[in-house]
């Protein structure tokens, strides 16, 4: 494929950490979105579930 498409998937494996990232910072400090304990969970979650679809997509890619 080209590399291109591959930029664009570690482009969204990057954009997703750095949301996993800030909520893990705001359920640490409470800075970033006011300390909401269940949103930082989906947060991560959905930022988890991204950089497992990303990989799996760059390695059919390789």
């Amino acid at each position: 494929m080209s590399s291109t498409m591959k930029r664009l998937v570690i482009a969204s494996m990057v954009t997703s950490g750095l949301v996993a990232v800030a909520a893990i910072v705001d359920m640490v400090v409470g800075f970033p979105f006011s300390r909401r304990i269940v949103m930082d969970v989906l947060f991560l979650i959905s930022a988890a579930l991204i950089i497992y679809m990303a990989y799996d997509t760059y390695q059919e890619l390789a």
